[in-house]
């Protein structure tokens, strides 16, 4: 791997040399003293280490079974020999000399080229050492990158100086399970009851083989076991050994199989090596003093080997074994598995197995890939979820059409042009009351008879007269959906008095104005010589095609809200002031403070919450929906439900009929309960920036109640939203790309499980096919349709459709 580097170490007498080496021949060097110190410190940590764990060892030393407890505290002292070994060794590789190679190491990390999950892979560094007692010294716990905060990604295996042969090849492709080889050895003092139960666990993803010494047994004859076990045709993949064991590096190491009886590595090399062609990979020697069997073993071509350099206890082995096979059962590789067994026992066991996790080490074959157990049975099969090139190309192009905004408002269109079908067929429309909105317009034939002629801006004197008759009929809430913000002479002083009028009346009228934000100039409101903000309210009058406007949860004081939320709230207050006695939000002209402000305290002093939390949650920008905007998303955005009907909505009446009935009309019977808005009617000049602005193309969904009519008005929109505010109507639209995400799981699930049914299904299930196709997607289309009008969400059909049909519709064909 380019990222591996390797690390040789040779001392000669007081000095050591270090040489880096990675890549193409690049390598570094430095010499560094030897401090003798170094050796005294890890001399007096051997003898107190084996002080404290002198019984139950897993080597030939003498011992009653159990932890002694002498009145000497050793456990003290194994803790304060570890402390002064650990560092005069940190302080020794911290040296200047050798700061240089440990930047090149923590430099290879940062530079590594990030991979899908934006995580580097780790440094495997490589460690040589060309004497015994460097190899004794804890290299595991040197901290190479803390400099620089990388030493949590460096991975330092061993390597021994010779190695022979090359490594083996992985076999698992060609097993069904991984084979695994338990040698239990002499247990004289020592209990395997734990050992066997740690390799067990493996059982569901492994064939586990145990064999071992039995009482009375040749000893002749269990060699020759031992030596075909190993050598069995079937091969191994892993070769686990518990017992006792030592270090002889003539014979490379010797293993304890019998009270008083044992093999050495030389003694089996034969049949070592016909297991290694066979596809054995890894060996765990869960015993003691095991440098001669990791150097023995590699050199034979092994790839990976796990020893204890030291004597280790037997309940220290049980629980190393157990966490070690842990991790292997989560198909970690051997490296990480003893990384994960020794920080169990460094931060878990560090009271009771003092400095027992600076014990085992990991030698490697520097070829070879680093052993795990890979995913077998129905996670293997999972990988089939993967999609295939032509599966890939196709998610892809669903997956931009997902993306894309104009394509999901073309599809949210039709889809409600399709509810407004299903929710009049259905018998779904319930127009039983009076709509919540009437709307004044002043279209051409009441301009035309009001001898207006320039409406733009609207005669503010024939405003005036609008609002003295609607305040005639006891209208209480009353929007104005023209903008005010430039003066007009005495035109103003004209509107200015019937408004006044109007809000001093023994049941006052509370005005919303329109107002737009300008690029320079701010908020443009209505003059505050025609209305002051003291006694009445303004809002937003700009749309989103075709979604609700939200407010923002937080609330802040300088929002300004949108023009039918303002109606919609202004309307809830006036009913609640008229069931609730009267309130003090009611306008008033002698008021100091502005109504909104007025609005905003009298919830927190009587509700204890805020205005906003009037209507539902719904009507707030939700944070996922906010963080979609950053890509041009509009996830969880309410749209305008325009399968609704109109005439559920508001009633329409001419500016110029409604100055002209003496008698109360039908459209004004109900005006007291109704949300009043004076809105353009459709005449071209309506617009603020652009003449004919407030004329909108129809939506899809609108154009399924008017026949012939090609535009909307703006007025007519903000209905809709009142409407909506009102009763609770947020229809929330699932995004297209998180129910195609569910489709492909769903799809290729399907498709998989089929798949491996095929050479057992009869002929006409592929038939059959079509309709379970079919008949599931017309299922979830009702379900959709019906949820949308219930529950107002809108789940997508055509998108998540199409990807079941990439996986299911090939399957019929087969």
């Amino acid at each position: 791997m380019t990222n591996d580097k390797f690390l040789t170490i040779r001392r000669f007498n007081q000095t050591c040399v270090f040489e880096l080496s990675w890549g193409k021949g690049q390598q570094l060097c430095a010499t560094v003293p030897y401090p003798e110190s170094l050796s005294t410190f890890y001399q007096e940590w051997q003898r107190i280490y084996l002080s404290y764990y002198q019984s139950a060892l897993r080597g030939w030393i003498e011992g009653s079974g159990s932890l002694s407890t002498p009145p000497i505290d050793w456990h003290a002292k194994l803790v304060q020999a570890e402390a002064k070994l650990l560092s005069e060794f940190h302080h020794w590789l911290r040296r200047a000399e050798l700061f240089e190679i440990r930047a090149e190491i923590a430099k290879s990390y940062q530079q590594t080229p990030l991979p899908s999950d934006n995580q580097p892979p780790p440094i495997n560094l490589f460690l040589t050492c060309h004497s015994l007692d460097l190899e004794r010294l804890p290299w595991e716990a040197w901290e190479i990158g803390a400099e620089w905060s990388t030493s949590d990604r460096i991975r330092l295996a061993r390597t021994p100086v010779t190695i022979r042969q090359a490594a083996g090849t992985n076999s698992q492709s060609r097993r069904k399970k991984v084979r695994v080889l338990v040698i239990l050895g002499d247990d004289t003092g020592l209990n395997f009851q734990g050992d066997r139960a740690a390799v067990q666990s493996l059982s569901r993803i492994a064939d586990i083989e145990f064999m071992g010494w039995q009482p009375g047994q040749d000893i002749g004859e269990l060699k020759l076991q031992i030596s075909a076990a190993i050598a069995d045709k079937q091969g191994w993949d892993v070769l686990l050994f518990a017992g006792h064991s030592n270090e002889t590096p003539l014979t490379g190491g010797e293993l304890g199989i019998a009270p008083n009886a044992s093999i050495s590595i030389r003694d089996i090399i034969p049949q070592l090596l016909l297991a290694k062609e066979r596809g054995l990979q890894f060996a765990l020697f869960n015993s003691c003093q095991g440098l001669s069997l990791a150097h023995s073993l590699i050199d034979l071509g092994l790839s990976q080997v796990a020893v204890m350099r030291e004597p280790i206890h037997n309940d220290v082995a049980q629980v190393f074994l157990l966490r070690f096979l842990q991790a292997l059962g989560q198909h970690q590789n051997v490296q990480e598995c003893l990384i994960a067994a020794c920080q169990v026992l460094k931060l878990e066991k560090n009271l009771t197995y003092p400095s027992a996790y600076l014990i085992p080490s990991l030698f490697c074959h520097a070829e070879a890939e680093l052993f795990r157990i890979l995913p077998s049975g129905i996670k293997q099969q999972l990988k089939q979820l993967l999609p295939t090139s032509k599966e890939a190309i196709a998610l892809s192009l669903l997956t931009v059409l997902s993306l894309s905004l104009p394509v999901q408002d073309w599809l949210l269109e039709r889809r409600v042009w399709v509810q407004g079908i299903y929710r009049q067929i259905t018998g779904q429309i319930s127009i039983t009351k009076p709509p919540p909105v009437l709307l004044v317009q002043i279209d051409e034939t009441s301009i035309r008879q009001a001898a207006i002629a320039d409406p733009k801006p609207m005669d503010r004197q024939y405003l005036a007269k609008l609002v003295d008759k609607l305040s005639q009929t006891d209208a209480k809430v009353v929007g104005i959906d023209y903008l005010l913000d430039r003066p007009h002479g005495e035109d103003d002083d004209s509107l200015a008095q019937s408004l006044q009028a109007a809000v001093q009346q023994k049941t006052p009228t509370t005005f919303v104005f329109a107002s737009v934000s300008h690029e320079t100039e701010g908020w443009l409101n209505v003059l505050p010589t025609i209305a002051s903000p003291n006694w009445s309210l303004s809002g937003e009058i700009h749309l989103l095609f075709w979604y609700m406007k939200l407010v923002s949860p937080e609330g802040s004081a300088s929002e300004k809200l949108p023009f039918a939320y303002v109606l919609a709230l202004a309307h809830e207050l006036t009913q609640v002031t008229e069931s609730n006695s009267p309130s003090v939000i009611t306008p008033q002209l002698t008021s100091k403070t502005e109504l909104l402000s007025q609005i905003r305290e009298d919830f927190r002093n009587t509700q204890g919450r805020d205005y906003r939390g009037l209507f539902s949650a719904r009507s707030q920008r939700q944070s996922i929906t906010g963080f979609s905007y950053q890509f041009g998303q509009m996830w969880f955005h309410p749209i305008i439900d325009f399968s609704i009907p109109p005439a559920q909505v508001y009633q329409t009446i001419p500016a110029w009929e409604l100055l002209e009935d003496s008698a109360m009309s039908p459209e004004l019977m109900n005006v007291s309960q109704q949300v009043v808005m004076i809105a353009p009617g459709g005449y071209g000049e309506a617009g603020i920036k652009h003449e004919g602005e407030d004329l909108l193309p129809l939506p899809v969904g609108l154009g399924y109640w008017f026949e012939g009519r090609k535009t909307v008005t703006g007025g007519e929109i903000h209905a809709y939203l009142i409407h909506h505010y009102l009763n609770q109507r947020f229809v929330v639209p699932i995004p297209d790309l998180w129910m195609l995400v569910l489709a492909v799981v769903l799809g290729k699930g399907i498709s998989s499980v089929t798949g491996l049914g095929l050479r057992v299904t009869p002929r006409n299930v592929k038939g059959k096919r079509w309709v379970v196709f079919v008949s599931g997607c017309a299922i979830y289309g009702g379900i959709s349709l019906q949820l949308y009008i219930t529950s107002a969400m809108l789940l997508p059909c055509l998108i998540p459709g199409a990807a079941l049909g990439i996986y299911l519709l090939p399957i019929s064909r087969k």
